[in-house]
């Protein structure tokens, strides 16, 4: 999928010099040329990156990075020609990401813009490695649990079945096919293992083992995992 980016400055030349870049790149470029239209267009469009000037008609970049952090994190790149605003945007006072001085070179801004984006992709991957269901939170990476804020003690064995079922919420697993995914085609162990586990999984993880929130039993099939 092809990076967004809004570029708005009110300088037209300007705007049009790096949109030719950035299209050569195979991004999607959409531009604005005052603060209202912009804060306009990021409210009804999802945008990557916001490349921002400080000094727009209407609407100054600042005050529309202002606004815009009320209700989005979209990456900005502000642009300043003066000198007394770098140290306010350095500081990230108005929430911008990273700052640049005009003149610039386009490949320094492109650079800058690669950073910013590996930045913020790095962090959704993190995100995503994350699993919240009401009072219950997963974090795969460090193969970690907590129910209520308080970390339960699973086992390997126990962390790999609770990893399968709630990676694949709603679908029904068969006993069988639990012992088949989480230990090996070859197991010598029979289906009652997998019961076995789950009870013990139920204990560490559900506020009332005995009417389960998170690992339902489905009759005469198996279990699976209410989101």
């Amino acid at each position: 999928m092809a990076t967004k980016v809004l570029i708005v400055d009110d300088e037209k030349l300007i705007v049009k010099g790096i949109r030719l870049s950035l299209i050569q790149d195979g991004m999607e470029v959409d531009a604005a040329y005052d603060g209202e239209e912009a804060f306009n267009m990021i409210q009804n469009k999802e945008y990557d990156l916001v490349i921002l000037d400080v000094m727009l008609p209407k609407m100054d970049g600042i005050q529309v990075c202002q606004q815009v952090r009320e209700f989005s994190n979209v990456p900005i790149l502000m642009l300043t020609a003066k000198s007394e605003d770098m140290d306010k945007i350095l500081g990230l006072e108005y929430g911008a990401d990273d700052y640049m001085t005009k003149p610039f070179n386009i490949l320094e801004l492109k650079a800058r813009m690669k950073a910013i984006l590996r930045r913020t992709r790095q962090s959704e991957v993190k995100e995503t490695n994350i699993g919240e269901f009401h009072d219950l939170k997963i974090d795969y990476d460090s193969r970690r649990v907590f129910l209520k804020g308080v970390e339960a003690n699973l086992t390997a064995r126990e962390f790999d079945l609770l990893e399968l079922l709630s990676r694949n919420a709603g679908k029904v697993y068969s006993r069988e096919k639990l012992l088949d995914i989480v230990w090996g085609y070859d197991y010598p162990g029979d289906v009652r293992t997998v019961d076995v586990h789950v009870r013990r999984l139920r204990e560490k993880i559900e506020p009332n083992p005995g009417d389960p929130l998170y690992i339902q039993t489905k009759w005469g099939v198996g279990y699976y995992f209410k989101a």
